[in-house]
């Protein structure tokens, strides 16, 4: 289930889909949170220039693993690049409530509309509405939503739901991984597959 709090805080993040991969295959393979915390941070596993780097890397990284039970990291050990890519955004979904009803509101919508193309005014629209709803957000700067927006942008394109080509991004929703969709509706995720593949 996604978080119930609005925050800006996948501006400090990235996709970072090759850290999770080799978190999640730790995972799988049984070895503890300490164990994956010391190799992190000790032995630098995500080759980060400094140990503050590493710290933070794994801190977020490893929140965003929490968002997937021992069923989904199942279904990621076994799914083909693009599924898994999809897992990693779907981690994401449940940890960021703001980037959740960004896409189930503006690229679901689009989708829906048959219009195949998201506009940086689509997105300065939804913060303009999302201002009215939470007065946290009616507080951030132009530069914190121009800065999510971008990012927003960005894990599409990580995730292969957005091609971008000379500044045009076309929406390329996924074809869901059955097992994928099966775990997600058992969850009571629905939500979430209509945000992703922009059906109704």
């Amino acid at each position: 289930m996604v978080d119930k709090t609005y925050s800006a805080g996948l501006i400090s993040q990235s996709f970072w889909f090759i850290e999770i991969k080799k978190i999640i295959k730790l995972i799988n393979d049984g070895t503890s949170e300490e164990d994956i915390k010391k190799m992190c941070i000790e032995d630098n596993l995500f080759g980060a220039a400094k140990e503050y780097r590493a710290k933070r890397i794994y801190g977020y990284i490893w929140n965003r693993t929490k968002k997937l039970d021992k069923p989904l990291i199942g279904i990621f050990c076994s799914s083909d690049l693009a599924t898994q890519k999809v897992i990693n955004l779907i981690a994401v979904l449940r940890s960021d409530r703001l980037f959740f009803e960004f896409m189930f509101e503006v690229y679901r919508e689009k989708n829906i509309l048959g219009i195949p193309v998201i506009e940086d005014a689509d997105v300065n629209i939804f913060f303009k509405n999302k201002e009215i709803q939470s007065e946290d957000i009616a507080l951030w700067t132009d530069g914190t939503k121009r800065r999510l927006r971008s990012i927003y942008f960005n894990y599409l394109t990580d995730a292969n739901l957005l091609t971008v080509v000379d500044n045009k991004k076309t929406i390329t929703p996924p074809i869901l991984d059955i097992a994928l969709e099966r775990y997600l509706d058992a969850c009571g995720d629905g939500a979430i597959i209509k945000a992703i593949t922009g059906v109704e």
